[in-house]
């Protein structure tokens, strides 16, 4: 049981601090300003029989200011809080006086608790909490108190603690939520950048060793190189715009995505026709109608590398009950190398995260077959979206 203890003390100690930690403000100024006054009003006017109320009044002045760090310095809060009522317990006893009695107003000390757990480090929580309860508990037990007044004195420490834990636990939550949006996101970039401008490169670099070799003994086919260099750029550019403007915004209609792989027909090029046929009836969200489109765009530019004697590929997109299936098959013979780079696995897992999947092999009678089965609406990501 011990190691246990040491173990989770160890753990939490090396929690790092949390992050956006709010410096003081005019309401925490005001906040300090208040009590102070209201601290003088009670000490003075409401209860002028309160034992030791000047030692009292001044103990809580001198840690009162510290509160305005609390969320930036929690363990400096917490220490001048310790050193405030040592300093009391020390003139109280070398002066010979009766015990200051706790103000109303000193219930603001419940705010160091919290803001420990809340805002520090965990070296510093767990150092700081364990000062201010050493502290607290004193006075809990060396007042003349009833059992149920220290039980529920105890009690009230407790709720602040675990109120300050509870909204930490959440912050944290958050935290990683968001981290989980910008992995999702920078996951959609890698695949963006990858289906859109990867395979326009790899093209580039082919006519450009094609012409290379060939520039001496054949100028036109190396004017044909540079021509085809020409074309694979301007799309090349045309397409990492394409990227950059949905990646910038989403006031994009929900058709554009769908009016891009309509337009891929006409913007084949050399190599096999591409026929595109999509479906009139389709109601598709903005980052569906995009995974569409990509995965087609992978698909065809997969059968132009690695397919021989292709000669035609064609897309279909159709509505398969509340879905949508995409379907991607050419005529060649398929000569997929076996660990098929990113490829098929960016296209899996497009696939899956707007919760659909993806399945790509032989096509029954010969060619290549990639049908990806997507649902019409993304509600996962679009109730993730920040």
């Amino acid at each position: 049981m011990l190691t246990v203890l040491r173990s989770f003390v160890g753990s939490v100690r090396r929690l790092p601090a949390p992050p956006r930690a709010r410096p003081a403000g005019r309401s925490d100024i005001a906040l300090v300003a208040v009590a102070a006054v209201l601290a003088v009003v009670e000490v003075t006017l409401l209860r002028p029989d309160l034992p030791g109320r000047w030692l009292s009044l001044v103990g809580f002045l001198a840690w009162l200011p510290s509160l305005l760090v609390r969320r930036t310095r929690p363990a400096a809060t917490a220490l001048a809080f310790a050193a405030v009522m040592v300093v009391l317990s020390v003139v109280q006893r070398l002066g010979d006086v009766d015990p200051p009695g706790d103000l109303h107003t000193a219930v603001l000390a419940l705010l160091i608790p919290y803001s420990l757990v809340r805002w520090a480090s965990g070296a510093d929580a767990v150092s700081g909490l364990a000062l201010f309860l050493l502290v607290a508990g004193s006075s809990l037990v060396a007042q003349d108190l009833a059992a149920g007044d220290r039980l529920g004195g105890a009690a009230v420490l407790v709720a602040a603690t675990m109120t300050g834990l509870a909204l930490r636990a959440r912050a944290m939550l958050h935290t990683r939520q968001l981290e989980d949006v910008r992995r999702l996101e920078r996951e959609r970039l890698a695949r963006d950048l990858h289906d859109t401008v990867a395979h326009h490169l790899t093209a580039i670099a082919i006519s450009a060793q094609a012409g290379l070799a060939v520039a001496e003994t054949r100028p036109a086919a190396a004017r044909e190189a540079l021509r085809r260099i020409d074309e694979e750029a301007t799309r090349t550019l045309a397409e990492t715009r394409s990227v950059v403007r949905m990646l910038r915004t989403d006031d994009d209609p929900a058709r554009r995505p769908l009016d891009d792989l309509t337009a891929m027909a006409a913007a084949a090029g050399p190599g096999p026709a591409v026929e595109v046929v999509v479906a009139d009836d389709l109601d598709l969200s903005p980052t569906v109608a995009a995974t569409v489109q990509r995965i087609a765009q992978e698909s065809v530019a997969n059968a132009r590398r690695h397919a021989t004697d292709v000669t035609s590929v064609r897309v279909q997109v159709a509505r398969k009950l509340d879905l949508v299936e995409l379907t991607v098959t050419d005529d060649g013979r398929s000569a997929m190398p076996a660990d098929r780079g990113f490829g098929i696995l960016g296209m899996t897992e497009r696939a899956e995260l707007v919760g659909g999947r993806l399945s790509a092999g032989p096509a029954v009678g010969g060619g290549w077959k990639v049908v990806a089965l997507l649902p019409s609406r993304d509600r996962e990501l679009d109730r993730r979206r920040p």
